[in-house]
């Protein structure tokens, strides 16, 4: 029988027992000290049958709990071991294809390498960019060409120029004869088409809706885009003046007057509306060079001359600029509605649209345009730097203009007169115009420029030549502006002269080429969309192919393109012998690497 001492040494073992536990016990353990009571006042056994089960039921619950208890504890005070790390799973690179001779050898080397072959073997124009006019890919549907893609009727054909439009195409064959196509030529019939043939034409440019070209004896003819308009005859009181070819086309003959002998025009730049003539003396005319519209801002450097006080004659006549008479003119260039003049001593001449800062001056609201040439002083940008300026080159292009600047040092006040970095030259490229889409590749996205900003990935740049033992600068060999994009050759060191006499470790390499601005239609050739505001590389004009085809395909590589030296064509160099080189062009949303003579 239970009594008081009994439950008080129960009490400690009570405490620690769990608290589940201690929730069902005290009702039982209570039981022999109080019995319930019933209603009925029967005997006294019906009580202790009563307790005898409850004590019963409480014995059992109490089983249950403690047993449930030492099944759980283990699991409720043991903790997981942790996770046995993973073994490291070496990938070795995997076996590259064996080289059976030298230039097995060098292909598996240098990607650069095999590009150059390539371009030799397989000569061509690449294209890419807009395809809504099937310039870029006259026999594909697609409305846009994401990365070079090769147009069949140019393979292993050497292209002497070519000038692209999203609208239309213009190239001349390695005979001199003029080819066209797309929709902006022929709707019906949008593929490459000979057009004007027998003139030996040298150089290309395009307005709106007419193509120049030069001859190689200084002859211009304007040409229109639209074969329907080639073979329009005039009426004979229209002041159209046509001449015969052996293709029967129509078109028009620019001739400057007043040249002298032996003078004759070298090279010619354009823009939507204009174009610039270049003499070999050193003068430069402007005429008309669309008919949709007669320039009216300036671009062709002629004051005051518009179409109500143009001279009677040829509404595309060409002007002599007579500001720049007596200054010998080297380079010329041409943006949509502005140009650019470059004298031979360096001194750089603007003129035309400046709504974006295009002629390197802030822009003035109350002056959108300059009619007549003015100088675009350097001096003024290298003051206080111990350099003096000289520009080497210009290029334009949409809305912008870019000069390359030869940078030499000079003794400042406090040098002395044998500082041995005196004379050092430094090359830098300068940019100014509109800037919105990336195009004047300095990182900024710009309207309009207060004057000309240096791309600074494109300034400064040195390397060391082998051939002279010296560190010299890398300079652009030139530039190539489209409306919104642009690309830049380089003048780095190549070479070309691997050959069975020198070892399988000696490469060919060519130069390098950089790309920005805008890419709304792909025209950067990156595959992707966007914009890019400073100079970039792009792959190599098949893809990566040829890489992958030599063990190379998880790599990354630049393009290069071939310098000019005189090879054997075709493949294994079995072909016909040639001067060529691979050449860059920037157009209107389309882009080009071709092979030239």
């Amino acid at each position: 029988m239970y009594n008081h001492s009994t439950m008080a040494a129960y009490r400690p073992l009570l405490r620690q027992t769990p608290l589940l536990w201690r929730s069902i016990q005290p009702r039982p353990i209570r039981i022999g000290f109080q019995y319930p009571r019933y209603a009925s006042s029967s005997g006294g056994s019906q009580n202790r049958r009563g307790g005898g089960v409850g004590r019963f039921v409480g014995g059992l619950l109490i089983a249950l709990v403690a047993g449930g208890a030492v099944l759980a504890y283990p699991t409720m005070t043991t903790t997981k071991e942790p996770p046995k790390p993973r073994e490291a799973h070496i990938e070795y690179e995997k076996p590259r294809p064996q080289p059976h001779t030298k230039e097995d050898s060098r292909d598996l080397i240098s990607s650069q390498h095999l590009q150059v072959k390539k371009s030799w073997e397989h000569p061509g124009v690449y294209c890419w960019g807009s395809n809504s006019g099937k310039v870029a890919a006259p026999d594909s549907p697609d409305s846009v060409v994401k990365t070079p893609r090769r147009i069949a009727y140019f393979d292993g054909q050497l292209i002497r120029d070519i000038k692209l439009d999203k609208d239309f195409g213009a190239a001349i064959t390695e005979r001199g004869d003029l080819v066209q196509w797309g929709t902006g030529f022929s709707h019906e019939n949008p593929t490459p088409t000979p057009t004007l043939k027998g003139k030996n034409l040298m150089r290309l440019e395009i307005s709106r809706d007419r193509i120049i070209a030069l001859g190689k004896d200084g002859s211009v003819y304007s040409v229109p885009v639209a074969q329907s308009d080639q073979h329009v005859h005039p009426k004979s009181d229209s002041s159209w003046s046509f001449w015969s070819s052996p293709s029967s086309i129509n078109y028009r003959r620019l001739n400057p007057s007043g040249l002298g002998w032996g003078e004759s025009v070298k090279d010619i730049a354009s823009g939507l509306e204009h174009v610039l003539l270049l003499t070999s003396k050193g003068r430069v005319f402007s005429a008309a060079s669309s008919t949709s519209d007669f320039p009216s801002k300036g671009q062709l450097g002629i004051p005051g001359l518009t179409w109500a006080t143009r001279p009677k004659g040829p509404y595309d006549q060409p002007h002599e600029i007579l500001t720049l008479k007596g200054f010998n003119v080297s380079q010329i260039a041409a943006g949509d509605y502005h140009s650019l003049a470059l004298e031979q001593d360096g001194r750089v001449f603007v003129f035309g649209d400046n709504t974006s800062g295009q002629l390197g001056f802030e822009v003035e609201k109350e002056i959108p345009f300059v009619d007549g040439p003015i100088p675009l002083p350097f001096s003024k940008i290298y003051r206080g730097t111990h350099e003096k300026p000289r520009v080497t080159s210009i290029a334009a292009g949409g809305a912008n203009s870019f000069f390359t600047v030869d940078a030499a040092r000079i003794a400042g006040p406090h040098d002395p007169p044998n500082a041995p970095d005196l004379g050092r030259i430094t090359s830098d490229v300068w940019a100014c115009g509109s800037g919105i889409w990336g195009s004047l590749g300095n990182g900024k996205w710009t309207h309009v420029s207060l004057g000309p900003s240096k791309i600074k990935s494109l300034s400064g740049l040195s390397e060391y030549d082998e051939t002279t033992n010296h560190v010299v600068p890398i300079r652009l060999a030139y530039m190539s502006i489209g409306s919104t994009h642009a690309a830049a050759v380089m003048r780095n060191v190549t070479n070309v002269d691997a050959s069975d006499k020198t070892s399988d470790q000696d490469t060919n390499w060519g130069a390098d080429v950089l790309w920005w601005g805008g890419n709304e239609h792909y025209q950067l050739g990156t595959g992707r969309r966007n914009n890019v505001a400073t100079p970039m590389y792009i792959g190599p004009l098949d893809g990566g192919k040829g890489d992958v085809e030599k063990g190379r395909g998880d790599e990354m590589h630049r393009l290069q393109i071939a310098p000019k030296t005189t090879v054997r064509l075709g493949e294994g160099g079995k072909g016909r012998k040639a001067t060529v080189e691979q050449r860059v062009e920037c157009g209107r949303f389309v882009s080009a690497v071709y092979s030239a003579p």
